[in-house]
């Protein structure tokens, strides 16, 4: 079976491939571009002559993994759950994933009726910390339910904690939502996710590179997080500690051109720690939906503005505002004082100073001038007097 022959041929190699060669593997990724899909898989099923970059000993292991790859039981087994192989050479192969070189999948297994292509068009992944607070798990929920309104596809990695709550987030808006895994299609890990992995197959995409039957590793957990770095245009970090695998993640999206994004947390939280050391770098704050669209959708999707509340004293004239801040806060003041503080004439005080009256600020006590005591205590509480 050659790179350029039957797409059939090409399939199956690609699967006995994916039994023998790990994730990420960039030097395995270097022989399929190099040799091809056929001559790759030819020399390791006849312990051929021994590809370059490899030692004796791994290039041994790799034989041996390959005298047990049964390709085509692999695929029965992926249709018995209702999952599927897709490879870089089918229409549903998303094609930001060849951003990752040499180390992008040699296919990925997928459950669930959407297009993956389609989907990750449009998609932003939610990550974060396992043991998370509950305000991690709150903020998560809201971004993603937030995101999955306004027609977005959220996507992480199926784990307890932040990744759990982004994917509730999104099926509790009747959003969609894309687990990546780091086992294989046909397992749910965590086994307490069981129910939520099987929604999200149901009414989303359960995604991963791994043949069916496969374990996750702590290595293969932290090889999982670039595919959702990759897929996706970029990456929003909700809780991380220092050492937080998310962080890989965010810092793989800012290698591939995507975007890396944070939401902040209390600074006496542990579990920011991570999120705060990525915004001191290249990584964007961000706090709602919102925020994280003006970043990764179309020109012109922009936030609002975020301000506090229009007072009334916010609608007064330039000049009128003068008037008003050069009258003493605890007795009367005469005029020409006011006129004085305010920059202006006299006349054009008191002018002002009768607008100021019938809105309320400011009272007249013989020949001078005072603020009322409702204005006085709207002041001091930073609002205006109704």
């Amino acid at each position: 079976m050659t790179a350029d022959g039957d797409p059939g041929d090409d399939l199956l190699g690609r699967v006995f491939l994916a039994r023998v060669v790990e994730p990420g593997d960039d030097v395995g990724g270097r022989w399929v571009r190099e040799f091809g899909v056929g001559e790759v898989v030819r020399r390791l099923r006849d312990e051929g002559e021994a590809l370059p970059g490899v030692s004796r000993v791994r290039w041994a292991g790799l034989v041996a993994r390959a005298a047990r790859a049964e390709p085509e039981r692999d695929l029965e087994a992926a249709q018995a759950v209702g999952a599927r192989f897709v490879g870089p050479r089918d229409a549903e192969w998303p094609r930001q994933l060849d951003d990752l070189g040499d180390a992008r999948p040699l296919g990925l297994w997928v459950r669930g009726r959407p297009s993956l292509r389609m989907w990750a068009l449009r998609s932003v992944a939610v990550v974060g910390a396992r043991a998370c607070t509950e305000y991690g798990t709150h903020v998560a929920a809201t971004l993603a339910g937030g995101l999955a309104e306004r027609g977005w596809v959220v996507v992480s990695g199926g784990a307890y904690g932040i990744d759990g709550a982004a994917h509730r987030g999104a099926l509790a808006a009747h959003g969609a939502t894309v687990a990546v895994l780091a086992c294989g299609i046909d397992r749910s890990y965590p086994r307490g996710h069981t129910a939520l992995i099987a929604r999200i197959a149901e009414q989303g995409l359960v995604v991963g590179e791994l043949p069916p039957g496969d374990h996750p590793t702590p290595s293969r957990f932290i090889l999982r997080n670039r595919v959702i770095a990759a897929l996706t245009r970029g990456t929003v970090v909700v809780e991380a500690a220092g050492r937080s695998g998310s962080l890989s993640t965010a810092r793989t999206a800012q290698r591939l051109g995507r975007f890396a994004m944070g939401v902040p947390g209390p600074v006496t939280s542990a579990l920011s720690a991570g999120v705060h050391e990525l915004l001191r770098g290249e990584a964007t704050l961000v706090t709602d939906a919102a925020e994280v669209i003006e970043l990764v959708g179309d020109m012109g999707e922009l936030a609002p503005q975020r301000r506090g509340p229009v007072l009334p004293r916010d609608l007064l004239d330039p000049a009128v505002r003068a008037v008003l801040a050069a009258l003493p806060g605890a007795r009367a003041a005469p005029a020409d004082e006011i006129a004085l503080g305010a920059g202006t004439t006299r006349d054009e005080a008191i002018a002002r100073l009768y607008e100021l009256r019938a809105l309320g600020y400011v009272e007249r006590h013989g020949d001078g001038w005072k603020l009322t005591r409702q204005a006085v205590m709207s002041v001091r509480a930073g609002r205006d007097p109704s």
